[in-house]
């Protein structure tokens, strides 16, 4: 069962990296990249309970903390043109 989730998060992987380099807009690419890095927080997590390394999870939740992040600050450049 696991490895079947793990092939449905890496088919949604590739539909979502195909938006990401086709979309139109750059809201569109930004919100794109953020939901491939949620899908890899999915997959490593599907991972660390295949593999029984839990202490993966903890870097789920760290990649998972830098994709926010990452996410409002790109939105926060396109929208004011900078950082500050």
């Amino acid at each position: 069962m696991i490895y079947f989730a793990c092939i449905v998060v890496l088919v949604a992987m590739a539909a979502t990296l195909s938006r990401c380099i086709y979309a139109r807009t750059t809201y569109d690419r930004i919100l794109a990249g953020n939901v491939f890095g949620t899908e890899t927080v999915i997959l490593v997590a599907l991972l660390a309970h295949l593999h029984a390394e839990y202490y993966l999870l903890d870097v789920a939740m760290v990649y998972a903390l830098i994709n926010f992040v990452s996410t409002i600050a790109y939105m926060r450049f396109f929208k004011h043109k900078s950082l500050g």
